[in-house]
């Protein structure tokens, strides 16, 4: 049963939080060690918490962490407003480190994305083969779609997925952009009864409170890999370089990893993400 209490609180509450942790950690950095900018799926599972603890209780040092779509957190590395970034959109993250903005771009873990919507599912998405045909679906039948709209690795992902078909989603008539991280973007589209794509992640997280159901998964094209960048003290004036260079450590050593590998275990039943330090992104991809 949805909660309603939640579904009005984390509308406005999510955005506006993660704005708010944004301009602190920006207005703080002379009494942070480190400020780490990281994509919103990673907050709202609660794993970069975990993450940051960690790091914090073995290093000394205190970390600011902003949540926000990959795209600001890119953007945030290019001004000198982070120092290091956990991101989840590998062309982009490809384009800023070889713009000369981040360097050490190492796979940390990942996930996948997955289609949720209406548990009475009007455009038959339960019975795509493929992402792509789930996604021609949605648009064909007209239904209403709520993108995250944000520049973020998951709205990266779906454009690519719209391009992929050739499709223009603003024509279809029922194209809603949240602008919202991916927790308010779920209880927008649970609120609005319309279909989305979701990290698993955050899904598993929130689906007890929503009305919304897992209706397409396990296309290789879903695969939602995490790396970490370090932002190039030697393009980018400002940057704490040798607490950025200890961080993305401590986020590929085993007592990370393992932190990793064992989040959301307990409670859902399965890790809401799969490290991977060590391996590569072909690697990766290769395995799926």
């Amino acid at each position: 049963m949805r909660n309603a209490r939640f579904r009005s609180i984390a509308r406005w509450a999510l955005p506006l939080a993660a704005l708010a942790s944004a301009l602190l950690a920006v207005g703080c950095a002379e009494r942070s060690d480190l400020i780490v900018a990281a994509g919103t799926t990673v907050q709202d599972t609660g794993l970069l918490d975990v993450l940051v603890d960690g790091f914090e209780q073995e290093s000394g040092y205190h970390v600011s962490a902003v949540a926000v779509g990959t795209g600001q957190a890119l953007e945030m590395g290019r001004r000198g407003d982070a120092d290091v970034l956990l991101v989840h959109a590998p062309a982009a993250e490809e384009e800023f480190v070889a713009e000369g903005y981040g360097v050490n771009r190492r796979l940390v873990m990942h996930n996948d994305f997955v289609v949720v919507g209406p548990a009475d599912d009007p455009a038959g998405v339960r019975g795509s083969l493929v992402a792509l045909a789930a996604m021609r679906a949605i648009y064909d039948a007209a239904a209403p779609f709520v993108s995250r709209g944000d520049d973020s690795g998951t709205h990266k992902l779906e454009l690519s997925l719209w391009e992929e078909l050739g499709i223009d989603p603003q024509g279809g008539g029922r194209y809603q952009e949240a602008g919202q991280g991916m927790g308010a973007t779920l209880s927008i589209a649970d609120q609005l009864g319309t279909y989305t794509i979701s990290d698993r992640g955050t899904f598993l997280v929130l689906q007890d409170e929503l009305d919304l159901e897992l209706l397409f998964e396990g296309d290789p094209r879903l695969l939602n890999p995490y790396h970490v960048i370090q932002v190039n003290p030697d393009h980018v004036a400002g940057v704490r370089a040798e607490v950025a260079k200890a961080f993305a450590g401590y986020l590929l050593s085993d007592e990370a990893q393992t932190l990793i590998g064992q989040f959301g275990v307990v409670e859902y039943g399965r890790p809401l993400f799969v490290p991977d330090g060590g391996k590569t992104l072909d690697q990766l991809i290769d395995e799926q």
